[in-house]
């Protein structure tokens, strides 16, 4: 077998979990509403789900741990945004080492991400930054959204870390997921996941960001793709 069917082989091995009766009554069941860490999450197929995801050493426990102090007092409606607007703010500013910033490791990310479009889920947008990642996608029945974001951080971890020479955390143990009410919170959601590298002052148009479904050069994505709720 050839180098490239070698890599393509190990990558199927760890993106594609092993049939068993475990993996069909249990990994391919939605969850509902449940909760890790201090996030809780909302998982049921054919959602729209924004979702975000950062690398481990972007944002300090403890100092999550004072954003959560500082806004405990704020109702449920308003502290989950206050949360995300505080910690989207840090994590733009471009903290830790940002390993998403070189090149080879942005490309292995974003090609784990694309590589189960159409298969596992239909991806509406998404956005490469320094450390941390936007997506923007629908979740199909069989594939739980948790699962699918734990084989995307455990293929692009793997390679990313055998780039850098280390080993260890690559990614933050949880995400941020939001499911998308409506046409215009999609587009909202839409616009800013493209944006994102504007407000964080690394180009001047979305269009100029290479790691992100904004980027100018990239082939136009088939009607398949269309950025609409529940494929209409």
């Amino acid at each position: 077998m050839s180098s490239i069917g070698q890599l393509e082989s190990a990558k199927r091995q760890i993106l594609e979990p092993q049939e068993s009766a475990y993996h069909r009554l249990v990994m391919l069941e939605p969850k509902g509403w449940y909760s890790r860490d201090y996030l809780p999450h909302f998982d049921r197929s054919g959602l729209v789900q924004g979702i975000t995801f950062r690398l481990h050493d972007s944002m300090p426990a403890s100092l999550l741990e004072r954003r959560e102090k500082e806004i405990q007092t704020l109702s449920p409606s308003l502290h989950n945004a206050e949360r995300q607007k505080r910690i989207a703010a840090y994590l733009d500013a471009g903290r830790g080492a940002c390993w998403l910033r070189e090149p080879h490791i942005a490309e292995i990310v974003e090609n784990t991400i694309l590589h189960f479009d159409s298969e596992r889920y239909r991806l509406l947008a998404w956005v490469v930054m320094p450390n941390h990642v936007h997506v923007l996608a629908e979740t199909y029945e069989e594939w739980p959204l948790d699962k699918v974001i734990q084989s995307w951080k455990t293929w692009s971890a793997k390679r990313a870390n055998e780039i850098l020479g280390r080993s260890g955390m690559f990614w933050c143990r949880d995400f941020h997921d939001r499911y998308i009410r409506d046409a215009e919170h999609l587009a909202n959601a839409k616009r800013y996941i493209e944006q994102n590298p504007v407000k964080a002052g690394l180009c001047r148009d979305g269009r100029q960001w290479r790691w992100g479904s904004a980027w100018q050069g990239r082939v136009p994505p088939s009607s398949s793709t269309a950025t609409s709720v529940g494929g209409a």
